[in-house]
């Protein structure tokens, strides 16, 4: 993987196809009798965020204001309007992490992923995170990847732990 300097601006990703964003509301089928969360739901769970003209689409179709819809979209922590990584990197700020080396943990996650906290990889592979506590302060150093607790973390740890999940992408 090419370096990246973390915190550097990416180009950003273009949005899905139009046809592609219009044939995937049709098949939702939206229309105003519908629940709004569920369609962005619906969207995201295809898109893996919510394309601005996807939340433009959903709008004239259920006439709702494009307002009301970023609205929904920012007070809900699971609505992306940018794209996250397949895997979600969550890494732990908390005490016992902090005390036992959670900000070498964070720097070579940063470095192996070429990114910052709140930034998705160019290959849509990974996205990062730092969380307040993980609540399994018996492990730490800890992260998670996605629904999975690593712990005891050492930077070489965490390297071996990210290129074994590189291996596995298609």
């Amino acid at each position: 993987m090419p370096e990246k300097t973390v915190g550097q601006p990416r180009p950003s990703i273009p949005e899905p196809p139009a046809a592609d964003v219009a044939s995937h509301l049709d098949a939702l089928a939206v229309s105003p009798a519908l629940n709004l969360i569920g369609v962005l739901q619906g969207v995201q769970d295809r898109f893996g965020y919510l394309p601005a003209s996807a939340l433009r689409g959903i709008s004239r179709r259920m006439r709702i204001p494009l307002s009301r819809i970023y609205g929904v979209v920012s007070f809900y922590a699971q609505f992306y309007t940018e794209p996250h990584g397949r895997h979600t990197v969550r890494c732990c700020r908390g005490t016992a992490c902090h005390v036992k080396g959670a900000g070498r943990v964070l720097d070579a996650v940063e470095r192996e992923l070429g990114v910052g906290e709140g930034e998705t990889t160019p290959d849509l592979a990974f996205y990062l995170e730092t969380v307040a506590c993980l609540g399994t302060c018996f492990l730490a150093p800890a992260m998670m990847i996605d629904n999975l607790y690593f712990g005891r973390l050492t930077p070489q740890r965490v390297q071996s732990i990210l290129r074994s999940y590189r291996q596995r992408e298609p």
